[in-house]
């Protein structure tokens, strides 16, 4: 996969923006006053969710072996291309809701008007034009990072350095 969203559950205010900046990224305007005034109800593909006092940013992971995809009878959910995201094809839906059965984050959801599913995209649109996903671009405190394999784990070797680092100093 060209990218994928980390959670860095710690930064997480719970201020819930990227849930608002991925409806409006998938509403129909692409604008967060015409949003409201035409009263769109897009849907999130993007949760906030309260555990033990703290928030955490919940989405779809794009699994490698996506039980969601295997579930689906028409081939409605897809992989974009070989490691790409999973992605959903509206025109393919029978609205089964076998996908939803599947996924074992919870994260896939029907439409508010019954036609086919909300699923995590990573913004394909977005991505294209080189920017970030929405929930990425919107989050104050960068509890939400946008990178590839290899930069997400050399910040995770980096942080267990540092707490080996700290944890010498207190001895």
């Amino acid at each position: 996969m060209k990218g994928m969203i980390v959670v860095k559950v710690e930064k997480c205010l719970g201020c819930k923006s990227c849930e608002l900046a991925c409806a409006v990224a998938h509403s129909s305007t692409k604008d967060i006053n015409s949003l409201v005034g035409f009263s769109e109800r897009p849907g999130y593909r993007v949760h906030v969710e309260v555990y033990e006092h703290r928030a955490v940013p919940v989405h779809c992971n794009h699994c490698e072996d996506a039980p969601c995809m295997s579930a689906c009878p028409t081939g409605a959910i897809h992989r974009d291309k070989e490691k790409g995201p999973v992605l959903f094809d509206i025109a393919r839906c029978i609205g089964c809701k076998m996908c939803i059965q599947a996924c074992p984050f919870g994260m896939i959801a029907m439409r508010l008007d019954g036609k086919g599913i909300l699923k995590c995209d990573l913004c394909m649109e977005r991505l294209a034009v080189g920017q970030e996903p929405a929930c990425v671009e919107a989050c104050p405190t960068k509890a939400l990072v946008f990178c590839n394999e290899e930069q997400g784990n050399q910040a995770k070797r980096r942080e267990a350095a540092r707490r080996l680092v700290l944890a010498q100093e207190e001895k």
